[in-house]
C-alpha cells in the first residue's frame, strides 16, 4: 500500500510564492474549501482524503508524505462522530492520535508546516467565560479527548505547528447543522438545546485564516471561529429567519436531548491570540451564516 499514489486534487501557482502544500481529508467541509482558498491564491497544492490515503498507516503516509515534500500540510482529516466515537474508542484513537503522529512524524522529518485542526470539546464546558487557549483542557467525551491527545502528539513531536481549535463546522461539502435544521423545516417546528453556547464556524472563513497561517511562521494554538456567541437553539432561529422560513423553534435543555456522549455547555473561545500575532478574525456567524445560505440556494429575507 505504501507505494500506491493516491487519487489526488492538484492546483499549481503561490501562497507565498510557490508554497507547496498537502492538505489531508481534502473531499470533507474544511479540506474542500481549504483547496479551494488555495487555488484563488495559486497554491501548489495536493489534496487526499480517505479511501486512498489511510492515515493510520504509517508506512503509505510517509510514501505519500515524502514523496510528495510538500512546506506545508494542513491536517483537517480527523474522525468526528462524537457520539459514535463513544462506543468505537479505538477507531477514533486509531484516527485522531495514531493517524495525527503519523502525518506528524513526515513533516518533521521533512521540516514542514503543521496546521493541525483541533477543537472547542478539549474543554469540559463549566462556566460561561470564554476559553483561552492556555487555559487547562478537560474533555468529557472520547472525541475530546482524542483531539487533545491529537494536540499534545503534535506538540511533542514538532516546533514548526499552528494548532487552531474551531466549532460547530458547517460549509456546503458535508453534512452539518445547518442542512440538518433545513431539511428539518418541512416539520413546521423544532425543539433544539438553548444551554450549549458556543461560536459556528464557517469553513470557507476558516480556509482564509488556515492560509494566512502557513505562510507565515507565527506558530502556536489558536481559537477560530466566527465572531459573536450564540446557543445551538438562537443558531437554529437565525438560520430559519435567514432562509425566510416559517418554523416553529422551542428552546430544550441538554436534560431533555440526551445523547451518547457528553457535550460542554460552555464553547465560547477568546480569540486573543489571533489578536496577538495580527491574524484578523473571522467575520461575526451572522454573516457568515447568510453568505452561506445564500451559497446553497436558500433566499435571504
Amino acid at each position: 500500500m505504501a507505494n500506491i499514489r493516491p487519487t489526488t486534487t492538484e492546483c499549481t501557482g503561490v501562497v507565498g510564492k510557490g508554497m507547496k502544500v498537502l492538505i489531508t481529508g481534502a473531499k470533507g467541509q474544511l479540506g474542500h474549501d481549504v483547496l479551494i482558498e488555495l487555488r484563488a491564491r495559486g497554491a501548489t497544492c495536493l489534496g487526499v482524503d480517505r479511501g486512498e490515503f489511510d492515515i493510520t498507516d504509517r508506512a503509505a503516509i510517509r510514501s505519500v508524505i515524502l514523496d510528495y515534500r510538500p512546506e506545508a500540510v494542513i491536517h483537517c482529516a480527523a474522525y468526528t462522530a462524537v457520539d459514535r466515537a463513544e462506543d468505537e474508542t479505538e477507531l477514533c484513537q486509531a484516527v485522531n492520535v495514531v493517524g495525527t503522529r503519523n502525518v506528524v512524524e513526515a513533516c518533521a522529518s521533512l521540516n514542514a508546516k503543521l496546521l493541525y485542526v483541533s477543537t472547542d470539546y478539549v474543554f469540559d464546558g463549566r462556566g460561561s467565560k470564554p476559553w483561552e487557549v492556555g487555559d487547562i483542557a478537560h474533555p468529557v467525551n472520547a472525541y475530546g479527548l482524542s483531539k487533545w491527545q491529537g494536540e499534545q502528539m503534535v506538540r511533542s513531536l514538532t516546533d514548526n505547528h499552528f494548532i487552531v481549535r474551531i466549532s460547530w463546522v458547517f460549509g456546503t461539502n458535508g453534512a452539518n447543522f445547518v442542512k440538518t435544521m433545513l431539511r428539518l423545516a418541512e416539520r413546521g417546528e423544532l425543539g433544539v438545546v438553548s444551554d450549549q453556547v458556543g461560536s459556528p464556524t464557517y469553513t470557507k472563513d476558516a480556509a482564509t485564516l488556515f492560509c494566512d497561517m502557513i505562510a507565515g511562521e507565527e506558530y502556536g494554538t489558536y481559537h477560530a471561529t466566527n465572531e459573536g456567541y450564540c446557543s445551538w437553539y438562537e443558531f437554529a432561529k437565525e438560520i430559519f429567519h435567514v432562509a425566510g422560513m416559517n418554523v416553529r423553534v422551542y428552546p430544550l435543555t441538554t436534560e431533555q436531548y440526551p445523547t451518547k456522549a457528553r457535550r460542554p455547555l460552555n464553547s465560547r473561545l477568546s480569540k486573543t491570540s489571533l489578536d496577538a500575532s495580527g491574524f484578523n478574525r473571522l467575520p461575526a456567524w451572522q454573516d457568515a451564516l447568510t453568505r452561506y445560505l445564500a451559497e446553497v440556494g436558500c433566499r435571504s429575507v
